[in-house]
């Protein structure tokens, strides 16, 4: 009999009992969707715990990202990073614009700042850059260039929950930055997302364009989309908030205990925790040097699958790699080779606030032996 499944990561889930009392609350007011007292509370408190000004919720991670794009009315060709999940790109690509690729920095597999410049036309509108695994960008560098030459930044911060610089959120970065908050995060609301702006005439023409661009019951300002969250994910988000920073705390444990095994193996290397940073430990991304280890990331990604262990190749393969994006000039080989040699070799190990000592040890066996 295989022993239990081992998964990636693990919802984080609120407590039923207080969850069942504001259901009840949500079905006595009769008032289940479309800016509710909860949706109102939980803007509220997200941006308060996370130190921004203004946020907008989304039904999911993906809607803010299309609907950035069209607040700021981006044409043109849109400077981005292959190495994400393809939703970053989609979206550049459902407003009709041209998404551009430059590689990536090797050590934290964000955009390289240095790659950027080089890859503006007079065609370009905006950068999308990725805190890959909530590790943050060189968002100073990328300010400068984007001031520079008169561009827009938004960032797909999906990974990025609660993460901060030298105490300051790093969804300040930019001119809007993103959230996912689907199960798989580190902060969930089942499905669900956000968007993360700077000032109060931007965050109303985003709440028009989230509801179908209505600016009141007859009036329709913009080509919006259905973007609105209900009342039951804004009280399962509400919860989970109290209990996030625990969560956060039990993912920091288990990364202090792969590291402290993995570090003396040949061909695994990891990434480090930043100076500074407040870390959110997303991902716990392993790169695997097969000529050093004496196996392939492939063949050990199939030896925990066989055992019931299900790691991630996390970004594998690239964006531009896919058939929809591999014929564009910047997806070829040879302007990504750091991007390629992250993706050909990373496996993301489990990590979530659920893993156990037994099953870390487990883990950490198939990758050592």
């Amino acid at each position: 009999m295989k022993k239990n499944l081992i998964t990636v990561t693990s919802p984080l889930l609120p407590n039923l009992d207080e969850l069942n009392l504001l259901l009840k609350q949500i079905w006595d007011s009769k008032w289940i969707t479309n800016n509710g007292q909860f949706h109102k509370q939980l803007e509220h408190d997200l941006a308060e715990y996370l130190g921004v000004p203004y946020i907008s919720l989304f039904t999911n991670g993906t809607l803010p990202l299309l609907t950035a794009l069209q607040a700021f009315r981006i044409t043109g060709e849109v400077i981005t990073t292959p190495y994400s999940f393809v939703a970053t790109t989609h979206s550049i690509w459902w407003n009709g614009c041209k998404p551009v690729f430059v590689d990536i920095d090797p050590t934290t597999g964000n955009i390289n700042p240095g790659n950027i410049e080089a890859a503006i036309t007079p065609k370009t509108t905006a950068i999308m850059p990725v805190h890959v695994y909530g590790k943050p960008c060189d968002t100073e560098h990328i300010q400068e260039i984007a001031d520079r030459y008169g561009l827009k930044v938004i960032y797909d911060a999906a990974h990025a929950f609660g993460v901060k610089v030298d105490g300051e959120s790093i969804l300040n970065a930019g001119d809007i930055s993103t959230l996912s908050f689907h199960a798989t995060k580190v902060y969930n609301t089942i499905e669900g997302g956000a968007m993360v702006m700077h000032d109060e005439a931007t965050k109303k023409r985003i709440d028009y364009l989230k509801n179908f661009g209505f600016a009141g019951e007859t009036e329709v300002v913009g080509p919006g989309i259905n973007s609105k969250v209900d009342e039951v994910r804004s009280v399962y988000g509400l919860l989970n908030l109290r209990q996030v920073d625990a969560a956060i705390e039990a993912r920091r444990q288990v990364a202090i205990r792969y590291r402290e095994v993995l570090r003396n193996v040949a061909g695994v290397s990891f990434m480090e925790d930043i100076p500074g940073v407040r870390h959110n430990y997303s991902y716990f991304p392993i790169f695997i040097d097969a000529e050093t280890y004496g196996t392939t990331r492939d063949d050990l990604y199939m030896k925990m699958k066989v055992a019931n262990v299900l790691g991630r190749r996390y970004f594998y393969p690239l964006i531009s790699e896919f058939s929809t994006y591999r014929g564009l000039p910047s997806a070829s080989r040879e302007n990504l080779p750091n991007a390629h040699k992250m993706a050909d070799s990373v496996i993301c190990l489990p990590m979530h606030h659920e893993l156990s000592e037994e099953d870390i040890q487990r883990i950490l066996e198939l990758i050592v032996k």
